[in-house]
């Protein structure tokens, strides 16, 4: 999806053609989301930040956001971004009315939340980040058809808006840190500019 002057940060410029699946996809970092309506691949590792798919079940229009904090705080001078959950959230969901989705046809998955952040200051990070989506989408009245929250792995996430497939890898491997080490030095950044359904697992 194209940038637009009310949310700038849509852009995810991470593109690439996944031999494995046979098709276009889009790999999401921290603080961004992707909306398309094409039949392409959304991809992101999540550890104690989330990741909401949400679609459009009948025109198969659909995106992915990634997000590490629930909110910003009231007092804080910093401008929200989708490195926000309350900010991901709402920019995504405008970004898939506009693409052309109807809201009574949105539905959502939602992936991540793990504890895998035991040095950082946020406690509770990834249980917070899971509550705030669920939350927030009951309260936009978008059904949660599926979900793989909490635990303490992080996750790999494929997810085919156009079908509203998703594939779910728990990443077991205690010597990869790489997610992690990502997320650490993520938060630390933030800090610093602050002064069940159809899942496959495999």
């Amino acid at each position: 999806m194209t940038d637009s002057p009310e949310y700038p940060e849509v852009i995810a410029p991470n593109r690439y053609w996944d031999n494995t699946f046979e098709t276009e996809a889009v790999k999401l970092l921290p603080g961004e989301y992707y909306v398309t309506t094409r039949n392409l691949m959304l991809v992101t590792v999540l550890g104690s930040c989330v990741a909401a798919c949400i679609r459009d079940r009948v025109s198969g229009i659909g995106g992915m956001n990634h997000f590490m904090l629930p909110g910003t705080r009231e007092d804080s001078p910093v401008a929200p971004g989708p490195r926000y959950g309350s900010y991901a959230m709402e920019a995504m969901i405008n970004q898939l009315l506009k693409a052309g989705a109807k809201r009574q046809n949105l539905e959502a998955k939602l992936f991540g939340g793990g504890n895998v952040l035991r040095g950082f200051t946020v406690s509770n990070l990834g249980e917070r980040n899971a509550e705030f989506a669920l939350n927030y989408l009951k309260n936009e009245n978008i059904s949660v058809v599926a979900n793989s929250l909490l635990d303490i792995y992080p996750r790999k996430i494929y997810f085919f808006p156009a079908t509203g497939k998703v594939m779910v890898k728990k990443l077991y491997q205690p010597n990869n840190d790489t997610i992690i080490e990502r997320e650490a030095e993520y938060g630390a950044r933030l800090k610093q500019a602050d002064i069940e359904g159809e899942i496959e697992l495999f």
